[in-house]
């Protein structure tokens, strides 16, 4: 009986359905997270009766033919890059990107990861850095005698310096973007590296054409849309619990024909 197999498919396909919605509502408050969503494809088809081939000497031809289906399968988890919405924060460290791109940080590694998440710090020696202590590049330092620092749209970083009246520029940040960007891997704690399926980054001033502008102040929330997450959840559990019973009814099936005398 093929609707055992075909049942058990349709119930892994939906538990991982169901944990990767429990990520995105896990992470509602995860400044800059991005949601996932599984892509299912089907499973190879048993042909009883080819569509196409002679039905007789005469050539006629099969219109449909018989195909039965094996079941279902995760094809791809698919991460949806849509703008998050702005917070306030009012901290001058906080920078978020109101369009396309991503910050650059350097890892300890020497390596460049990528991030939405622009709640920044300052390290020791005053170098703008992540939470975990991760360079953003191309490496601003804010010097200790500065009393104001401003990151204008185009990514230009001014410090105020008492007893100077124009501020002082130290920096200029860059943004990068991907052709594809649902093809970054999650590294965790909110950062992505490139993959070839991303494609080589490109990389440009904020403001610039195709690149969003930077406001400071203000951070990005997650783009997870709680009630959209309960109703996917509630979906997946409803198509879980019939795929058990295509099991159940598949195995009462079995039993009638094993008592047949």
């Amino acid at each position: 009986m093929r609707a055992l197999d075909t049942a058990a498919t349709g119930m892994l396909a939906q538990q991982l359905n169901v944990e990767v919605i429990s990520n995105n509502i896990a992470n509602v408050n995860t400044t800059g997270y991005k949601r996932q969503r599984v892509e299912f494809n089907d499973l190879l088809y048993q042909d009883q009766r080819r569509v196409g081939t002679q039905s007789a000497q005469e050539g006629n031809v099969v219109p449909s033919g018989i195909q039965v289906g094996l079941g279902v399968k995760p094809g791809a988890t698919y991460r949806i890059h849509e703008q998050g919405s702005l917070e306030i924060t009012d901290n001058p460290l906080d920078l978020a990107i109101n369009g396309e791109g991503f910050f650059q940080i350097t890892l300890p590694n020497g390596e460049t990861a990528y991030t939405r998440t622009g709640s920044f710090q300052l390290s020791p020696d005053g170098q703008l850095v992540t939470s975990d202590g991760f360079t953003v590049e191309p490496g601003i330092n804010i010097p200790e005698d500065a009393v104001g620092v401003t990151v204008n749209p185009d990514g230009e970083v001014l410090v105020d310096i008492d007893g100077q009246v124009a501020p002082q520029n130290v920096g200029q940040l860059e943004l990068a973007r991907f052709s594809n960007p649902a093809g970054l891997e999650a590294m965790g704690d909110n950062l992505f590296s490139e993959t070839q399926a991303s494609g080589a980054p490109l990389n440009a001033a904020p403001n610039s054409p195709g690149f969003g502008s930077i406001q400071q102040g203000a951070v990005e929330n997650s783009n997870v849309e709680i009630v959209k997450e309960i109703t996917n959840m509630i979906d997946a559990q409803r198509a879980y619990e019939m795929n058990s019973r295509v099991i159940k009814a598949s195995d009462e099936m079995m039993r009638t024909t094993s008592q047949l005398r």
